[in-house]
């Protein structure tokens, strides 16, 4: 194990941060963290999960560009609002579950086979738990939202939003859970630390398969619904009755246990924040078409970069102060020249990279969607232009927005690892659609009307 691991074990447990000494008022940072990492091996170690998980959301989005026409989508247009709640789900359950259990392995909580099987059991049901009930709520929201703007409401829609919602969240959360797991364990047995694999294999099958099992429930309930009935009822009432079964287990171990206490405001708000996303969608996709196939790509790709940044300012926080005060020569309230142009910290070099990325990786994306002739919009350059500018402005304004929350969260006294990733995830999935929907109807003002864009 290298040495940044032994020293992370090494740490005083009784510490409540877990991250730093205190004596005598006396703040002592853990200089671990002050590392050798030139620019090029950020930007390497950066960019090669980044394709990872970027293959992946081009695979969702070229899914999502064909269940488009399914007849569901088509007839129950709600199920588009689910869409960004429920891939939402990825950010704040399955990468937060493997950046929990990465770092229970790092410091050896997995080596023992008695706790390693109530750490597992009790982070399954936990997600579980977190999962049915954003579910629910998901659900509501999207026959709220779809029943505003029509002002009819019908009850088989309902049924079948709530049934797809619940059972997708289920069955994803599930198998992406047992998947976290065991690479995490695998990777634990081979000496490899798993902070470097499991997250990116958590962003790269996370879209993949929520919208898989979203458009197969959702499709399976609305062409079966008249013959049989009973089935969307027994999804929500078996999901009911397993809300408290997951909630008993959780709470049987102590490391899941705090979650369950503490980790619900900042699901909730993230999944409704990425509601009205959906609602974004849901009109954008009625204009044009071809938005379909970029929107999981906008939205990943913002929500994976703001995802490290945010990452490694909790990071830096944990080593160098104490929960409720920040380190000295340290600000919550800056603004954007501060976050990317007033020095070479650790933290600005970070979000000079992170910017520098955005382009090189739209390129690769969008070129492989070319090579693979999906979508219904023509690469242009005009189109290139406005698309990347639309990229550049999300992802300039989550890394602005990551710093100035995640400093205020410290200061407040509120540990960022558990609550700034779900809002930052959310804002970027608000921001991403709600950019794109702009970019296609500028396009569309400026004159790119040919069929592919408003196919």
């Amino acid at each position: 194990m290298n040495a940044p691991l032994l020293q992370e074990e090494e740490r005083d447990l009784s510490n409540p941060n877990g991250s730093l000494l205190q004596n005598d008022d006396e703040i002592v940072p853990n200089t671990y963290y002050e590392s050798n990492e030139s620019i090029l091996s950020m930007a390497v170690q950066m960019f090669i999960p980044f394709l990872l998980a970027g293959f992946g959301m081009v695979a969702a989005s070229l899914l999502l560009d064909t269940v488009q026409h399914w007849t569901v989508y088509q007839d129950v247009s709600e199920v588009y609002i689910l869409v960004p709640a429920l891939l939402g789900l990825k950010g704040n359950l399955e990468m937060t579950l493997a950046s929990r259990l990465s770092t229970h392995a790092n410091l050896g909580h997995l080596d023992k086979k008695n706790e390693q099987l109530g750490i597992v059991l009790g982070n399954l049901a936990l997600i579980e738990c977190q999962a049915i009930v954003v579910g629910f709520l998901a659900s509501i929201a999207a026959v709220i939202l779809g029943w505003i703007p029509s002002g009819s409401f019908n009850i088989h829609h309902a049924l079948l939003l709530c049934a797809s919602s619940v059972g997708t969240s289920f069955a994803a959360s599930l198998l992406l859970g047992l998947v976290m797991v065991g690479i995490i364990l695998t990777s634990r047995y081979f000496r490899i630390n798993p902070d470097n694999v499991a997250t990116p294999i958590a962003a790269s099958l996370g879209d993949l398969t929520t919208l898989t099992l979203l458009s197969l429930f959702a499709s399976y309930l609305y062409k079966h619904y008249v013959s049989v009935p009973w089935v969307p009822v027994t999804i929500i009432a078996g999901s009911v009755f397993l809300i408290p079964l997951c909630c008993w287990f959780a709470c049987k171990n102590t490391y899941s246990k705090e979650v369950l206490d503490n980790g619900w405001p900042p699901i909730i708000n993230a999944m409704i924040i990425s509601s009205f996303g959906g609602l974004i969608l849901d009109y954008s996709v009625s204009m044009y078409k071809g938005i379909a196939v970029f929107q999981l790509i906008i939205n990943g790709i913002g929500g994976n970069i703001v995802s490290v940044q945010a990452s490694r300012l909790s990071t830096e926080l944990h080593t160098k102060g104490v929960l409720g005060c920040l380190p000295p020569n340290t600000k919550a309230c800056v603004g954007p020249y501060t976050t990317f142009c007033e020095n070479d910290s650790g933290r600005v070099n970070t979000a000079r990279i992170l910017m520098f990325m955005v382009i090189p990786c739209h390129l690769i994306f969008t070129y492989t969607i070319t090579y693979l002739k999906a979508g219904h919009t023509s690469f242009t350059p005009i189109f290139m232009i406005v698309y990347l500018t639309a990229a550049l402005i999300q992802v300039f304004i989550l890394l602005y927005v990551a710093h100035v929350m995640i400093m205020w969260m410290w200061y407040f006294g509120v540990n960022p690892d558990n609550s700034a990733i779900p809002y930052l995830t959310a804002l970027g999935d608000l921001l991403g659609t709600f950019l794109l929907g702009v970019a296609f109807q500028f396009l569309f003002l400026v004159g790119d009307q040919d069929s592919d864009v408003g196919d």
